[in-house]
């Protein structure tokens, strides 16, 4: 089924006055029974030219698997073009994560650790388990390295610490926030708590000079824009760099969530100089606070009545109950029934068997479940959908939701993903498993992330690869998430290679005392 917004009306309120009124007719996909995959068609397409060059790509044969889509792009229509034609984007896209050298690592690592010889290198890639292709006979890293070396190498970690790189402490501490939220959650019986007052500024940037602007051009984009979702609120958009043509509806709740789960500011512009780069920027403000419900487990009740089975199924290519998974979680849950104590044990074997690591971009990753559960690894957005995944076998409803952590720590906050389980009587519930089980003998501090959160949370999605508004033509950079932004020039994409954003957020208590 389709939710019409039939001639919505969009008001942009700057500094809290109303700057212009636009109305926008739409259509936009909301409550299909089935939810979209967030992945591009060439992850899910049975076409057996896109099937072949998929195994020419997991033998490393890319120039191959390039010549065999060319070949048949435009050439058989009763193929799947569309799977084709993105699959050849995807290759592109995977070279440019793929396309650092030995010797280009080894220097990286030098500028960090000096005195750092070949030798070295190769047992720290080797200790680390470091990401890296074979791409057409040439052997390529991962181009967000040595970040996992750093990680996973305990030799290399303690010589960066010796050269003076390591990470600083910072004054400000997660877990001294946590108690002051359980103290004031139980202190006033209040389930949303410390307020803080956030100001964000999004600055995306298209560089100059690309061959795909020209004078005329169109060039449409999204930026990320906060969701009135429960514990956010008061969201004002202060300001908006050129005047912004749209801002899509809120995200209703449901099942599935209708509106705009994935929620945008939306710009156009006609391009008459193409030397010049062309910014986009947005200032926001809104109210985040903490959510902290006092959960039970003999509290709990059985799912509604009209569930109907909403966020229980599989969602491929990124949700998928693979044999290992169903075993897996069969034995982390046993003969557990209740439904919170099971989404506890799954976060719990998910914070301490799948550490954070800096991944690849998403449009490149077949399948984000099978990603973190067979490396036992990933970022947020591959931890939690692991455990997204096996809450649901157990017949616990997860879901998606994402945007950025905030936290007032320096190099310590920026785009993140997390999830959200359903537990009636509650409903839905905030679970991180990416910030995982916390060091504490408190199990209100240890579990605090499956179940509550923070006060430094911007909300932007509520759902992932759910269409834009107004909805994009063209293939996106990012399938699953949306929080960097979109770009579209003559109604084909710009892809992350030709534009950059700079983020910066102010954050201010309500309460100064808390």
């Amino acid at each position: 089924m389709r939710n019409l917004y039939s001639g919505f009306v969009s008001r942009l309120f700057l500094g809290g006055s109303m700057l212009l009124a636009l109305t926008y007719d739409m259509n936009v996909s909301c409550a299909a029974p089935s939810e979209p995959a967030a992945a591009s068609p060439a992850f899910t397409s049975k076409d057996k030219t896109v099937l072949k060059a998929r195994r020419l790509m997991d033998e490393g044969r890319f120039a191959d698997a390039e010549k065999t889509l060319r070949d048949k792009v435009g050439k058989s229509p009763a193929g799947d073009v569309e799977a084709r034609t993105q699959l050849l984007e995807i290759i592109r896209r995977t070279r440019l994560e793929y396309s650092m050298t030995l010797d280009a690592l080894l220097r990286k690592v030098q500028a960090d650790i000096p005195n750092t010889t070949a030798k070295d290198l190769d047992q720290w890639i080797s200790e680390a388990k470091i990401r890296e292709r074979r791409i057409d006979g040439q052997r390529f890293f991962f181009s967000g390295e040595p970040k996992n070396i750093y990680l996973f190498s305990s030799t290399a970690k303690a010589r960066l610490h010796k050269a003076g790189k390591g990470k600083k402490a910072s004054k400000w501490k997660l877990t001294d926030h946590m108690q002051a939220v359980v103290d004031e959650a139980e202190k006033t019986g209040q389930v949303e708590v410390i307020p803080v007052k956030h100001r964000f500024t999004h600055k995306l940037t298209i560089d100059p000079n690309l061959p795909q602007i020209k004078p005329g051009s169109v060039v449409r984009v999204w930026l990320p824009y906060p969701q009135e979702y429960r514990q956010q609120s008061d969201v004002k958009l202060l300001s908006a760099s050129p005047t912004p043509k749209l801002i899509a509806p809120s995200a209703q709740e449901g099942n599935p969530v209708t509106g705009a789960p994935q929620r945008t500011i939306y710009f156009e512009k006609v391009v008459t100089n193409t030397a010049e780069a062309l910014v986009f920027q947005e200032e926001v403000e809104f109210i985040s606070h903490a959510y902290y419900p006092k959960l039970d487990p003999a509290a709990v009740k059985p799912l509604p009545a009209d569930w109907k089975g909403a966020y229980l199924g599989e969602r491929p290519p990124h949700i998928v109950f693979a044999p290992e998974i169903k075993k897996q979680v069969a034995a982390i849950v046993g003969k557990e029934t209740n439904p919170l104590e099971k989404a506890r044990k799954i976060f719990r074997w998910v914070s301490a068997s799948i550490p954070w690591n800096s991944e690849d971009e998403y449009c490149i990753i077949p399948s984000f479940a099978l990603k973190g559960f067979n490396a036992r690894r990933g970022d947020c957005g591959v931890q939690n959908t692991v455990f997204v995944t096996m809450c649901r076998i157990v017949g616990v409803p997860a879901r998606w939701q994402s945007g950025y952590e905030t936290k007032p720590v320096k190099d310590d906050w920026g785009m993140h993903d997390w999830a959200e389980i359903y537990i009636a009587p509650w409903g839905w519930l905030p679970a991180d498993a990416s910030y995982g089980v916390k060091p504490s003998n408190d199990p209100r501090i240890a579990d605090f992330y499956c179940g509550h959160q923070d006060s430094y949370r911007f909300i932007v999605n509520l759902d992932w690869g759910r269409e834009l508004v107004p909805p994009k033509q063209s293939m996106r950079s990012e399938p699953a998430d949306f929080q960097r932004g979109e770009v579209e020039v003559d109604g084909k994409n710009l892809y992350f290679d030709s534009w950059h954003t700079k983020t910066d957020v102010i954050r201010e208590p309500v309460t100064p005392s808390l």
